[in-house]
């Protein structure tokens, strides 16, 4: 999984592509919480993300309730096969997926 940093609007925007499965979760997340993310938001951008896994949903979620008071965390250009994902757990009725 490649992982690149941008801002737009004030809010961090995180570019994921490849998978976010077992072995890249752990790295997203030392990523979110060693990043100089602000009280200003984040978003996700997931456009060349490929797969999710279990593990990297938990790490979304994990995500999703540090920045409810930090401006907020949304969910970006999901593929097809991720937002299967994201409706099938659940997950597209509690995050913000744009």
């Amino acid at each position: 999984m490649e992982i690149k940093d941008t801002e737009e609007e004030g809010k961090t925007v995180v570019y994921l592509s490849g998978r976010l499965d077992t072995k890249t979760a752990p790295e997203l997340e030392a990523h979110i919480k060693a990043g100089g993310i602000g009280d200003n938001g984040l978003i996700l951008d997931l456009s060349d993300l490929e797969y999710v896994s279990s593990a990297g949903l938990r790490v979304i979620l994990a995500t999703h309730k540090m920045m409810v008071n930090r401006g907020g965390f949304i969910l970006r250009n999901a593929q097809d096969t991720v937002m299967e994902v994201l409706n099938a757990t659940g997950f597209a009725d509690v995050l913000n997926i744009q």
